[in-house]
């Protein structure tokens, strides 16, 4: 997904990135709780197929429809949870032939669930219909978009990341539990094409429009699931990959097909470079689709919304203010780094969405690097540090489906960035961020998991790093003092046990960085010497403040 506060941070360069502000206290709900926590009426069953029926009706802004879940029963239970937010409303449920009763608390079903056996496979079909809410600014403050084009022709998405796909169908709304595949069947006015997720399986005329009918072979996070209907072009270029043949798919607007097809052509060196990155592209099977949206964009699976209007940069600026981010479209290629991170490799809770925004956003500048080399895609991540606003930390509260800072995307990209200067091995960076993609291949994992295999694969324990940057809005200080010829360092403004290593130099040598291994208390180092004018100069790859002190070592 797209940072909340992107365009302030470019247009107006807000939060410089030393600014701390004071955090106000969160305060969650019991609809919080039954939506961000896996708990009774959830844990006992695992969702593994969603067989989803919508027929839209734009005049009205109405939809009705059918989900029929497939499960396995884990252990007993009375209850099963089944979410659809207001005012979305729950016809029947039924099982085995019969009417199964439920009732209603906030956006959460409670269905009287007998005779489930542990060990079983079994099924339900949930009948709804209703207004889904209308997005009020997509796609962040997300739900249902009912547009038009510039021709006056119907347009029409979903877009629901953090409200989540229960905005307008019923499902378990939770991101750990993904189905392993999913039909997506939307019925729309002759008039319009739907693009949904994985291939299209059938396209039926009936009395109340066409059907286009979507299958998805693999598991999928349930706000993936999209509709885009449009009065669509359709064009198809080929990717020779890791895993053989993909399918690049690509619906603009038929008003835009001539643009789209110069655009578009992104796609490919961005395939080839974030496979050299991060490994295959996860859905060979599902191909890859690029889908224009009335909305600036979403990392749809195998169906990437976009909106960036066919120009450059973010909506045509560069958030790194470097000119770096001008030369590639930030919607083609941030949210297609989403297909790895965050569709592949899924966080378990909304806590952990770093998982998804600091990788995507990393991703950049890997493809700055591909496209004008390291040094470009180092000035890249560096330029958008001005972004970052430490506002609060970038991990969220647990449980209660809630989202860290919008620092998850330039301070994490900072922070991954940092991570590869101090390994200091291109290659081995590579392999971790390769071996993460196998390791956690089509999982939903928490960010513990993926933090320990960082510090495994790396052989470098960086907990203490993360735990900073992180858990925290402090920025690391690194302290130092000359007593005659002796350099004394240390860390301050940091969490206990910080110890990452700095590259630093002396400013009448500013390029000549030499390592140091600074703590919490005042150590001597033996380089650089500095001369009575220089000042400690730290490597601009590393995401600290420097300040000359007087407090004696």
């Amino acid at each position: 997904m797209l940072p909340r506060r992107l365009v302030l941070f470019v247009g107006l360069a807000l939060g410089a990135a030393g600014a701390q502000q004071a955090e106000t206290p969160r305060l969650f709900t019991r609809a919080d709780t039954l939506r961000g926590s896996n708990g009774p009426a959830r844990s006992w069953w695992d969702a593994t197929f969603y067989d989803l029926h919508v027929a839209v009706s734009p005049t009205d802004s109405s939809i009705r429809g059918r989900n029929a879940i497939t499960y396995r029963v884990l252990d007993a239970a009375r209850e099963m949870q089944i979410d659809l937010q207001v005012p979305m409303q729950i016809d029947s449920i039924i099982q085995d032939g019969k009417r199964l009763t439920f009732r209603r608390d906030s956006n959460a079903f409670f269905v009287t669930m007998p005779g489930q056996r542990a060990g079983e496979t079994r099924k339900v079909t949930v009948f709804f219909h209703g207004k889904p809410r209308a997005a009020k600014r997509p796609p962040w403050d997300g739900g249902f978009i009912w547009a038009t084009d510039s021709l006056g022709n119907r347009f029409i998405a979903t877009a629901n990341e953090g409200l989540g796909a229960s905005v307008w169908w019923p499902n378990k709304d939770i991101p750990s539990d993904e189905p392993d595949s999913q039909r997506v069947a939307i019925t729309v006015p002759d008039s319009m094409t739907d693009v949904s997720n994985g291939r299209l399986r059938s396209v039926t005329k009936n009395s109340d429009g066409t059907t286009w009918e979507w299958f998805v072979s693999s598991p999928i996070n349930n706000y993936s699931v999209a509709v885009n209907a449009g009065r669509y072009a359709h064009f198809t270029d080929y990717y020779a990959g890791e895993r053989g043949m993909l399918t690049m798919d690509y619906y603009p607007l038929a008003i835009h097909e001539d643009t789209a097809r110069v655009q578009f052509r992104q796609s490919l060196p961005m395939m080839r470079c974030f496979e050299h990155w991060f490994g295959p592209y996860p859905w060979y099977s599902d191909g890859f689709k690029l889908v224009e949206a009335p909305h600036l964009g979403m990392e749809h699976q195998s169906a990437v919304a976009y909106g960036n209007k066919y120009k450059n940069g973010y909506l045509g600026r560069d958030r790194s203010n470097t000119g770096r981010g001008l030369k590639w479209d930030f919607i083609i290629v941030h949210e297609s780094a989403h297909e790895w991170w965050g569709n592949s490799i899924s966080a378990k809770d909304h806590a952990d969405m770093w998982i998804h925004e600091s990788f995507a956003n990393y991703a950049e500048s890997l493809f700055t690097e591909c496209l004008e080399g390291k040094k470009a895609g180092a000035e890249y991540v560096i330029g958008s540090r001005a972004g970052i606003r430490n506002d609060r930390p970038v991990i969220g509260q647990f449980g209660v489906n809630d989202q860290g800072s919008g620092d998850m995307y330039p301070k994490g990209g900072a922070v991954l960035h940092m991570i590869r200067t101090i390994l200091g091995d291109d290659e081995k960076w590579r392999s971790i961020l390769r071996g993460a993609n196998a390791t956690f291949w089509h999982q939903a994992i928490t960010g513990d998991q993926l933090r320990a295999f960082i510090n495994t694969k790396a052989g470098v324990d960086f907990s203490r790093v993360f735990e900073q940057y992180q858990t925290t809005t402090k920025i690391p200080v690194l302290e130092y003092r000359v007593d005659a010829t002796k350099l004394s360092v240390r860390w301050t403004n940091v969490v206990d046990g910080f110890d990452m290593p700095v590259d630093v130099a002396a400013s009448s040598s500013p390029e000549a960085f030499r390592r140091i291994h600074p703590t919490t208390r005042w150590s001597s180092v033996q380089a650089p010497a500095l001369a009575a004018t220089d000042s400690l100069v730290v490597d601009p790859n590393f995401y600290v403040e420097v300040r000359r002190s007087s407090v004696l070592p």
